[in-house]
């Protein structure tokens, strides 16, 4: 998972470019007459929803059942194995599932064979929320001081986040909603160059932004889940001040602050706490350059790490011990509140 501040000068530079380009004066513009058409529009339809409990040790058993695999590096076996998995396991609860196949140049000229896998639930259901996670790993553990050259086992940098979607995929089958969900699966999220130009990481991202599954595709907004299964995980918001326009930031400071308060609300405010730090280069980072959907992301950051994430980020640590299926609780447990309770317009 490629994990680029946005700091300084840079920030600078490109709220600039946004602004020239989107016109910050008609962006406010256009907000006020978008607040003013909700304050006339007819009050919606409140309905009570259960939201049902997810199965942290289905979630737990998600993730070592990928590690089975191997590594899930483009072009590999276990890349291979892993996605016919995926598909399996969506297919299995009932979900359409597109696999949206490409090719893409890595920045060392090698091209991989990778594929977007893509779920819908409630396919023509006009109301839709989108979640995703990556489902790739990293080919070198360019963070670990020993075996750098060989590829990491990614439980936590990868796994997790898929194995949360997979048990939300299988509550969903048990506990029918009336919403479309959709759970795109980004692949060659993490080939990037350590210290490279940013859009040599989250190609996946990349690609379906550009290029979506549904043509004219469109979602109220998204949650993507990335490293969200370790032991002590910390989930902070960002700061994305000068990244985006400014309605875009508002809209996604404003979903990030549901979604943190829900998480308070639910008891869970040790572990999300409010505080913005830098952003992420991550694959939210490419669907809100490129679409309007607005997506947020999920994200163990640990306060005063050296790196910015866990001891187990990008070395050979990210095995399936540093994996804490409360953690994947928690977090399904969440997501799973948000979008049912979406689904009777109380979110």
């Amino acid at each position: 998972m490629k994990k680029t501040t946005f700091i300084g000068l840079f920030l600078l530079t490109l709220g600039l470019f946004f602004v020239a380009c989107n016109g910050d004066e008609s962006t406010e513009t256009k907000a006020d007459s978008k607040e003013q058409v909700v304050e006339d529009a007819p009050p919606v339809e409140r309905k009570n929803v259960k939201v049902p409990g997810i199965n942290r040790d289905s979630a737990h058993q998600f993730v070592l059942d990928q590690l089975t695999f191997g590594p899930r590096v483009p072009n590999s076996i276990g890349h291979q194995n892993t996605k016919a998995w995926i598909v399996d396991r969506l297919k299995s609860y009932g979900v359409m599932v597109t696999e949206q196949d490409f090719k893409v140049e890595d920045y060392k000229g090698t091209t991989l064979n990778a594929t977007n896998i893509i779920g819908a639930i409630n396919p023509d259901h006009p109301k839709r929320v989108l979640l995703a996670a990556h489902w790739d790993t990293r080919f070198m553990a360019d963070q670990d001081p020993q075996r750098i050259e060989d590829p990491i086992a990614g439980a936590d940098d990868g796994a997790s986040g898929v194995a949360v979607l997979l048990e939300i995929a299988r509550t969903i089958q048990l506990n029918p909603i009336d919403m479309g969900v959709d759970l795109i699966f980004f692949d060659v999220e993490d080939q990037g160059q350590a210290q490279g130009k940013i859009e040599t990481w989250c190609m996946g991202s990349q690609y379906w932004a550009q290029n979506p599954h549904v043509n004219g595709y469109q979602a109220k907004y998204g949650i993507l889940l990335d490293m969200v299964g370790a032991k002590g995980a910390i989930f902070q918001t960002e700061n994305l001040s000068g990244v985006f326009d400014a309605q875009k930031v508002r809209e996604i400071t404003r979903l990030y602050d549901k979604v943190w308060n829900l998480a308070q609300a639910m008891g869970r405010g040790n572990m999300f706490l409010n505080r913005k730090i830098n952003a992420l280069t991550d694959d939210h980072y490419f669907v809100n350059l490129h679409t309007n959907i607005p997506m947020i992301d999920i994200v163990n950051r640990p306060i005063e790490s050296a790196t910015g994430f866990g001891p187990h980020w990008h070395t050979h640590q990210d095995e399936f011990s540093v994996i804490d299926k409360n953690v994947l609780g928690i977090v399904g447990q969440l997501v799973t509140a948000v979008i049912y309770k979406e689904s009777g317009n109380n979110f």
